[in-house]
Protein backbone atom coordinates (compact mmCIF):
# COMPACT_ATOMS: atom_id res chain seq x y z
CA UNK A 1 0.00 0.00 0.00
CA UNK A 2 1.29 3.16 -0.66
CA UNK A 3 1.56 5.53 2.00
CA UNK A 4 0.26 9.13 2.37
CA UNK A 5 3.27 11.66 3.44
CA UNK A 6 1.43 12.92 6.90
CA UNK A 7 3.70 15.60 7.68
CA UNK A 8 2.84 17.87 4.10
CA UNK A 9 -0.29 16.56 3.69
CA UNK A 10 -1.18 17.90 7.38
CA UNK A 11 0.43 21.49 6.47
CA UNK A 12 -1.78 21.35 3.18
CA UNK A 13 -5.46 21.05 5.40
CA UNK A 14 -4.01 23.62 7.76
CA UNK A 15 -4.29 25.74 4.66
CA UNK A 16 -7.80 24.90 3.71
CA UNK A 17 -9.45 25.20 7.73
CA UNK A 18 -9.12 21.96 8.07
CA UNK A 19 -9.75 21.86 12.23
CA UNK A 20 -6.46 20.75 14.13
CA UNK A 21 -5.51 16.81 14.99
CA UNK A 22 -3.90 13.80 14.18
CA UNK A 23 -4.46 12.37 10.65
CA UNK A 24 -5.77 9.10 10.17
CA UNK A 25 -6.29 7.34 6.85
CA UNK A 26 -7.21 4.41 4.90
CA UNK A 27 -7.61 2.82 1.53
CA UNK A 28 -10.75 2.12 0.23
CA UNK A 29 -12.27 0.87 -3.04
CA UNK A 30 -10.51 -1.91 -4.98
CA UNK A 31 -9.03 0.49 -7.57
CA UNK A 32 -5.37 -1.19 -9.39
CA UNK A 33 -4.02 2.12 -10.71
CA UNK A 34 -5.49 5.28 -8.98
CA UNK A 35 -5.78 5.23 -5.26
CA UNK A 36 -8.49 6.20 -2.73
CA UNK A 37 -8.19 6.99 0.90
CA UNK A 38 -10.30 7.72 3.18
CA UNK A 39 -9.03 10.91 5.55
CA UNK A 40 -9.69 12.04 8.92
CA UNK A 41 -8.49 15.17 11.03
CA UNK A 42 -10.27 16.73 13.61
CA UNK A 43 -13.59 15.20 13.07
CA UNK A 44 -13.63 16.47 9.49
CA UNK A 45 -13.47 13.05 7.17
CA UNK A 46 -13.15 13.02 3.45
CA UNK A 47 -11.64 11.42 0.56
CA UNK A 48 -8.47 11.76 -1.53
CA UNK A 49 -7.95 10.66 -4.85
CA UNK A 50 -4.49 10.59 -6.21
CA UNK A 51 -2.30 8.45 -9.24
CA UNK A 52 0.35 5.66 -8.84
CA UNK A 53 3.62 6.39 -8.58
CA UNK A 54 5.84 7.44 -11.29
CA UNK A 55 6.43 6.69 -14.05
CA UNK A 56 3.55 6.01 -16.14
CA UNK A 57 2.24 8.14 -19.76
CA UNK A 58 1.87 11.45 -19.65
CA UNK A 59 -1.94 11.36 -20.28
CA UNK A 60 -2.62 8.33 -17.84
CA UNK A 61 -3.82 8.87 -14.34
CA UNK A 62 -4.38 12.74 -14.53
CA UNK A 63 -6.39 13.70 -11.33
CA UNK A 64 -6.61 17.44 -12.76
CA UNK A 65 -8.91 15.83 -15.41
CA UNK A 66 -10.65 13.78 -13.70
CA UNK A 67 -11.72 16.20 -10.51
CA UNK A 68 -13.19 18.55 -13.23
CA UNK A 69 -15.09 15.53 -14.74
CA UNK A 70 -17.04 15.24 -11.47
CA UNK A 71 -17.33 18.50 -10.44
CA UNK A 72 -19.49 19.01 -13.27
CA UNK A 73 -21.01 16.24 -13.41
CA UNK A 74 -22.32 17.25 -10.01
CA UNK A 75 -23.35 20.40 -11.50
CA UNK A 76 -25.36 18.26 -14.16
CA UNK A 77 -27.31 16.67 -11.27
CA UNK A 78 -25.37 13.01 -11.24
CA UNK A 79 -24.47 11.72 -7.81
CA UNK A 80 -20.93 12.50 -7.31
CA UNK A 81 -19.06 13.33 -4.50
CA UNK A 82 -18.74 17.15 -3.96
CA UNK A 83 -15.18 18.15 -5.15
CA UNK A 84 -13.31 20.25 -2.51
CA UNK A 85 -9.89 20.97 -3.82
CA UNK A 86 -7.59 20.26 -6.74
CA UNK A 87 -3.41 20.14 -6.12
CA UNK A 88 -2.35 20.40 -9.17
CA UNK A 89 1.59 19.98 -7.52
CA UNK A 90 3.62 16.91 -7.18
CA UNK A 91 5.35 18.64 -3.99
CA UNK A 92 2.99 17.82 -0.83
CA UNK A 93 2.26 13.97 -1.41
CA UNK A 94 4.80 13.15 -4.14
CA UNK A 95 1.93 13.18 -7.44
CA UNK A 96 -1.13 15.38 -8.15
CA UNK A 97 -4.15 15.18 -6.68
CA UNK A 98 -8.14 16.63 -5.02
CA UNK A 99 -10.14 15.56 -2.14
CA UNK A 100 -13.81 15.36 -2.14
CA UNK A 101 -16.68 14.89 0.60
CA UNK A 102 -16.69 11.34 1.77
CA UNK A 103 -20.29 10.04 0.78
CA UNK A 104 -21.60 7.69 3.55
CA UNK A 105 -22.86 4.27 1.68
CA UNK A 106 -21.77 0.74 0.39
CA UNK A 107 -19.77 -1.02 -2.61
CA UNK A 108 -21.01 -4.10 -3.49
CA UNK A 109 -17.68 -5.99 -4.60
CA UNK A 110 -17.26 -9.72 -3.36
CA UNK A 111 -19.51 -9.59 -0.33
CA UNK A 112 -22.36 -7.98 0.26
CA UNK A 113 -23.22 -5.36 2.74
CA UNK A 114 -25.52 -5.78 5.54
CA UNK A 115 -29.08 -5.80 4.41
CA UNK A 116 -28.11 -6.47 0.60
CA UNK A 117 -29.11 -10.30 1.10
CA UNK A 118 -32.66 -9.82 1.53
CA UNK A 119 -35.23 -10.99 -0.94
CA UNK A 120 -35.09 -8.82 -4.10
CA UNK A 121 -32.26 -6.36 -3.02
CA UNK A 122 -29.60 -7.75 -5.41
CA UNK A 123 -31.88 -7.54 -8.29
CA UNK A 124 -32.73 -3.96 -6.99
CA UNK A 125 -29.15 -2.69 -6.63
CA UNK A 126 -28.58 -3.82 -9.96
CA UNK A 127 -31.47 -2.88 -11.33
CA UNK A 128 -30.49 0.76 -9.81
CA UNK A 129 -27.22 0.60 -11.29
CA UNK A 130 -28.28 0.04 -14.89
CA UNK A 131 -31.18 3.32 -14.30
CA UNK A 132 -27.99 5.18 -12.93
CA UNK A 133 -26.02 4.66 -15.91
CA UNK A 134 -29.03 5.90 -18.69
CA UNK A 135 -29.30 8.86 -16.77
CA UNK A 136 -25.57 9.62 -17.13
CA UNK A 137 -26.08 9.09 -20.76
CA UNK A 138 -28.99 11.40 -21.23
CA UNK A 139 -27.15 14.50 -19.20
CA UNK A 140 -26.64 16.92 -22.40
CA UNK A 141 -24.01 17.53 -23.73
CA UNK A 142 -23.91 21.30 -23.89
CA UNK A 143 -22.24 23.99 -21.62
CA UNK A 144 -19.23 22.84 -19.40
CA UNK A 145 -20.05 19.49 -19.85
CA UNK A 146 -19.73 19.75 -24.22
CA UNK A 147 -16.45 21.54 -23.34
CA UNK A 148 -15.14 18.41 -21.71
CA UNK A 149 -14.30 16.29 -24.77
CA UNK A 150 -14.85 15.60 -28.38
CA UNK A 151 -17.66 12.56 -28.85
CA UNK A 152 -17.01 12.41 -32.79
CA UNK A 153 -14.12 9.36 -33.68
CA UNK A 154 -14.49 8.58 -29.60
CA UNK A 155 -14.43 4.23 -30.81
CA UNK A 156 -11.68 5.07 -33.39
CA UNK A 157 -9.53 6.94 -30.87
CA UNK A 158 -9.92 4.28 -28.27
CA UNK A 159 -8.88 1.70 -30.40
CA UNK A 160 -6.10 3.28 -31.99
CA UNK A 161 -4.56 4.11 -28.68
CA UNK A 162 -4.70 0.92 -27.01
CA UNK A 163 -3.45 -0.73 -29.99
CA UNK A 164 -0.50 1.61 -29.73
CA UNK A 165 -0.36 0.76 -26.08
CA UNK A 166 0.16 -2.87 -26.40
CA UNK A 167 3.56 -3.01 -27.58
CA UNK A 168 4.79 -0.76 -25.10
CA UNK A 169 3.26 -2.39 -22.60
CA UNK A 170 4.25 -6.00 -22.64
CA UNK A 171 7.53 -8.40 -23.12
CA UNK A 172 5.45 -11.59 -24.05
CA UNK A 173 4.51 -13.00 -27.35
CA UNK A 174 0.77 -12.65 -26.81
CA UNK A 175 -0.54 -12.62 -30.24
CA UNK A 176 -4.35 -13.02 -29.67
CA UNK A 177 -4.29 -9.42 -28.27
CA UNK A 178 -2.93 -7.47 -31.53
CA UNK A 179 -5.39 -9.66 -33.45
CA UNK A 180 -8.44 -8.64 -31.57
CA UNK A 181 -7.62 -4.92 -32.04
CA UNK A 182 -7.20 -5.69 -35.59
CA UNK A 183 -10.84 -7.27 -35.67
CA UNK A 184 -12.13 -4.45 -33.66
CA UNK A 185 -10.87 -1.44 -35.84
CA UNK A 186 -12.05 -3.22 -38.69
CA UNK A 187 -15.44 -3.51 -37.63
CA UNK A 188 -16.16 -0.13 -35.73
CA UNK A 189 -19.37 0.34 -35.16
CA UNK A 190 -21.46 3.49 -36.41
CA UNK A 191 -22.19 5.55 -33.25
CA UNK A 192 -25.66 6.88 -33.15
CA UNK A 193 -25.99 8.63 -29.56
CA UNK A 194 -23.05 10.55 -28.49
CA UNK A 195 -23.31 11.34 -24.38
CA UNK A 196 -20.94 11.22 -21.10
CA UNK A 197 -19.20 7.96 -21.28
CA UNK A 198 -17.80 7.59 -17.66
CA UNK A 199 -15.16 4.72 -19.18
CA UNK A 200 -15.08 2.45 -15.83
CA UNK A 201 -18.63 1.70 -15.09
CA UNK A 202 -19.64 -1.66 -12.80
CA UNK A 203 -21.06 -2.23 -9.75
CA UNK A 204 -17.59 -1.60 -7.90
CA UNK A 205 -17.44 2.02 -8.84
CA UNK A 206 -21.01 2.80 -7.36
CA UNK A 207 -21.43 3.61 -3.60
CA UNK A 208 -25.20 2.31 -2.78
CA UNK A 209 -27.09 3.84 0.07
CA UNK A 210 -29.21 1.13 0.30
CA UNK A 211 -29.88 -1.90 -1.89
CA UNK A 212 -31.31 -0.22 -5.31
CA UNK A 213 -30.45 3.38 -4.34
CA UNK A 214 -27.11 4.80 -5.84
CA UNK A 215 -25.38 7.43 -3.28
CA UNK A 216 -22.42 8.10 -5.97
CA UNK A 217 -20.55 7.29 -8.66
CA UNK A 218 -17.26 7.15 -8.13
CA UNK A 219 -13.63 6.61 -10.35
CA UNK A 220 -14.29 9.35 -13.05
CA UNK A 221 -10.83 8.89 -14.50
CA UNK A 222 -11.50 7.21 -17.95
CA UNK A 223 -14.38 9.69 -18.43
CA UNK A 224 -14.91 11.17 -21.85
CA UNK A 225 -17.34 12.30 -24.27
CA UNK A 226 -18.28 9.54 -26.87
CA UNK A 227 -20.42 6.63 -27.32
CA UNK A 228 -22.67 5.59 -24.42
CA UNK A 229 -22.59 1.87 -25.37
CA UNK A 230 -18.91 1.12 -24.57
CA UNK A 231 -19.93 1.91 -21.07
CA UNK A 232 -23.09 -0.53 -21.19
CA UNK A 233 -20.60 -3.01 -22.74
CA UNK A 234 -18.08 -2.31 -20.31
CA UNK A 235 -20.70 -2.88 -17.70
CA UNK A 236 -21.90 -6.11 -19.45
CA UNK A 237 -18.08 -7.80 -19.58
CA UNK A 238 -17.36 -7.07 -15.58
CA UNK A 239 -20.53 -8.19 -14.10
CA UNK A 240 -19.80 -12.19 -13.31
CA UNK A 241 -22.72 -14.36 -14.04
CA UNK A 242 -22.39 -18.44 -13.27
CA UNK A 243 -21.77 -20.40 -16.65
CA UNK A 244 -19.40 -17.70 -17.86
CA UNK A 245 -15.84 -18.11 -18.12
CA UNK A 246 -14.23 -15.81 -14.82
CA UNK A 247 -11.75 -13.25 -16.33
CA UNK A 248 -9.61 -11.08 -13.56
CA UNK A 249 -12.31 -8.08 -14.44
CA UNK A 250 -14.93 -10.36 -12.59
CA UNK A 251 -14.51 -7.78 -9.65
CA UNK A 252 -18.45 -8.12 -8.00
CA UNK A 253 -18.51 -12.06 -8.27
CA UNK A 254 -21.42 -11.93 -5.46
CA UNK A 255 -23.82 -11.13 -9.03
CA UNK A 256 -23.36 -14.68 -10.04
CA UNK A 257 -25.03 -15.49 -6.91
CA UNK A 258 -28.91 -16.48 -7.15
CA UNK A 259 -31.19 -13.84 -6.75
CA UNK A 260 -29.02 -11.49 -9.06
CA UNK A 261 -30.38 -10.49 -12.65
CA UNK A 262 -28.34 -11.62 -15.88
CA UNK A 263 -26.24 -10.05 -17.88
CA UNK A 264 -29.22 -10.38 -20.66
CA UNK A 265 -31.34 -8.49 -18.13
CA UNK A 266 -29.29 -5.74 -17.88
CA UNK A 267 -29.48 -5.15 -21.78
CA UNK A 268 -32.74 -5.15 -21.67
CA UNK A 269 -33.13 -2.71 -18.74
CA UNK A 270 -31.00 -0.17 -20.38
CA UNK A 271 -33.07 -0.46 -24.18
CA UNK A 272 -36.26 -0.11 -21.85
CA UNK A 273 -34.89 3.37 -20.85
CA UNK A 274 -33.06 4.56 -24.12
CA UNK A 275 -34.43 2.75 -26.87
CA UNK A 276 -30.88 2.00 -28.32
CA UNK A 277 -30.14 -0.29 -30.88
CA UNK A 278 -28.25 -3.15 -28.83
CA UNK A 279 -27.65 -5.33 -31.77
CA UNK A 280 -23.50 -4.43 -31.88
CA UNK A 281 -23.68 -4.60 -28.24
CA UNK A 282 -21.09 -7.72 -28.43
CA UNK A 283 -18.18 -5.47 -30.08
CA UNK A 284 -18.34 -3.26 -26.89
CA UNK A 285 -18.08 -6.34 -24.70
CA UNK A 286 -15.17 -7.21 -26.71
CA UNK A 287 -13.80 -3.65 -26.76
CA UNK A 288 -13.78 -3.34 -22.73
CA UNK A 289 -12.39 -6.75 -22.33
CA UNK A 290 -9.53 -6.32 -25.12
CA UNK A 291 -8.29 -2.47 -23.13
CA UNK A 292 -8.87 -4.21 -20.01
CA UNK A 293 -6.51 -6.71 -21.11
CA UNK A 294 -3.86 -4.08 -22.53
CA UNK A 295 -4.12 -2.04 -19.27
CA UNK A 296 -3.89 -5.06 -16.76
CA UNK A 297 -0.43 -6.00 -18.53
CA UNK A 298 0.99 -2.79 -17.68
CA UNK A 299 0.41 -3.90 -14.19
CA UNK A 300 2.09 -6.48 -14.81
CA UNK A 301 4.70 -5.52 -16.64
CA UNK A 302 5.58 -2.88 -13.69
CA UNK A 303 5.04 -5.66 -11.35
CA UNK A 304 7.99 -7.65 -13.41
CA UNK A 305 10.32 -4.39 -12.98
CA UNK A 306 9.18 -4.38 -9.00
CA UNK A 307 7.72 -1.23 -9.30
CA UNK A 308 4.65 -2.56 -7.65
CA UNK A 309 6.01 -4.40 -4.32
CA UNK A 310 3.50 -6.07 -1.93
CA UNK A 311 0.64 -6.35 -5.35
CA UNK A 312 -1.09 -9.33 -4.60
CA UNK A 313 -2.89 -8.93 -8.47
CA UNK A 314 -0.45 -8.21 -10.80
CA UNK A 315 0.94 -12.04 -10.40
CA UNK A 316 -2.26 -13.69 -11.63
CA UNK A 317 -2.27 -11.73 -14.82
CA UNK A 318 0.76 -14.03 -16.17
CA UNK A 319 -2.72 -15.72 -17.23
CA UNK A 320 -5.45 -13.26 -16.78
CA UNK A 321 -4.02 -11.34 -19.49
CA UNK A 322 -4.29 -14.31 -21.81
CA UNK A 323 -7.91 -14.94 -19.90
CA UNK A 324 -9.29 -11.32 -21.18
CA UNK A 325 -7.93 -11.69 -24.41
CA UNK A 326 -9.56 -15.13 -25.06
CA UNK A 327 -12.97 -13.42 -23.89
CA UNK A 328 -12.46 -10.55 -26.49
CA UNK A 329 -12.31 -12.83 -28.57
CA UNK A 330 -15.62 -14.82 -28.04
CA UNK A 331 -17.37 -12.11 -27.81
CA UNK A 332 -16.67 -11.47 -31.33
CA UNK A 333 -17.08 -14.43 -32.11
CA UNK A 334 -20.98 -14.17 -30.97
CA UNK A 335 -20.80 -10.64 -33.00
CA UNK A 336 -20.33 -12.39 -36.16
CA UNK A 337 -23.16 -14.95 -35.66
CA UNK A 338 -25.35 -12.42 -34.50
CA UNK A 339 -25.62 -13.56 -31.24
CA UNK A 340 -25.76 -12.02 -27.68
Amino acid sequence: MIPLPEGPLGRYLDGLGVPAGVITWRRIGDGQANLTYEVTRGGDRMVLRRGPRPPFPPSAHDMVREARFVAAMGRAGVPVPRVRTVCESPDVIGVPFYLMDLVDGHVVTDVLPPGFDAPGAGAATVEAAVDALAALHSVPLEGEVAALGRPDGYLERQVRRFAQLWPLNTRRDLPKVARVGERLAATVPVTSRRAVVHGDYRLGNLMFAAPGRVAAILDWEMAALGDPLADLGYLVATYSQDGWPATPMDLTPVTAAPGFPARADLVARYAVHTQADLAALAWYEALALWKSAIFCEAMYTRWLDGQRPGDDFAPTLVTGVPALADAAAEALARLEKGST
